[in-house]
């Protein structure tokens, strides 16, 4: 028999929301903005106005890496959309070009006030600093976040949670009377203390694919309720 599909198979399976793939596809577009800062940023010295530093020649080669990263997260979303490696490696780049620029600006006018000029609170550098710091958490949590989206199925019951935003549910055999379906792709879940469950796979990818695995991993340890009569 295959382990995946025996009853007493352990499995852990990240759940995703249906529009997921049209949701990664729109936050592919919005790695424009770091290279249009980028530009902005090299345009100075592409123009003349400034020098072509050692700093100024590592933004441009990670710009180039960036732009790199770019095509190659779209040739991933056109092949397999769900797919999240360990590590954001775009997001890391995108964190890199922030941060240079937001060094450049900040020493750019910290120059200015040496030369004379008065003091300003510049905040174009701390937010290019804030947005890079949350480039960099994305990129390493961003699997983790996927994550908070699951269904494991064990020999000891199951655990699911099919929101973000929602509490998880995680429940033991001896805790469970009965698990029934409910419209096209929910499960309910009724427990031996008299409470229920909804479980709603409606809005992910694959929905009543994974309601009906739940279900069939319930009545394979499950007792069938008694026919009435």
């Amino acid at each position: 028999m295959d382990p995946t599909t025996s009853p007493a198979a352990e499995e852990c399976t990240t759940l995703y929301h249906r529009r997921h793939a049209r949701q990664q596809v729109g936050k592919s577009f919005g790695h424009f903005g770091p290279a249009v800062v980028l530009l902005f940023g090299i345009a100075p010295v592409l123009g003349g106005d400034e020098p072509f530093t050692l700093l100024r020649a590592l933004e441009v080669l990670i710009g180039a890496a960036y732009l790199v990263l770019m095509v190659r997260e779209w040739r991933l979303l056109r092949h397999n959309p769900h797919h999240r490696e360990p590590v954001a490696w775009l997001e890391l780049a995108a964190a890199a070009i922030l941060a240079l620029e937001s060094y450049h600006i900040w020493h750019r006018h910290h120059e200015a006030e040496l030369a004379g000029q008065p003091h300003r609170l510049h905040v174009l550098p701390w937010l290019y600093a804030a947005i890079a710091a949350v480039f960099v958490v994305l990129a390493f949590r961003m699997r983790q976040l996927d994550g908070r989206l699951f269904l494991h199925l064990h020999p000891a019951g199951f655990a699911v949670r099919t929101s973000r935003l929602g509490r998880a549910h995680r429940l033991r055999w001896a805790e469970v009377a009965a698990v029934e379906p409910a419209g096209p792709a929910d499960a309910l879940v009724r427990c031996t203390d008299g409470q229920t469950h909804r479980i709603a796979f409606a809005d992910l990818h694959e929905g009543p694919a994974h309601r009906d695995r739940l279900l069939a991993h319930a009545a394979g340890h499950l007792a069938p309720a008694p026919k009435p009569g």
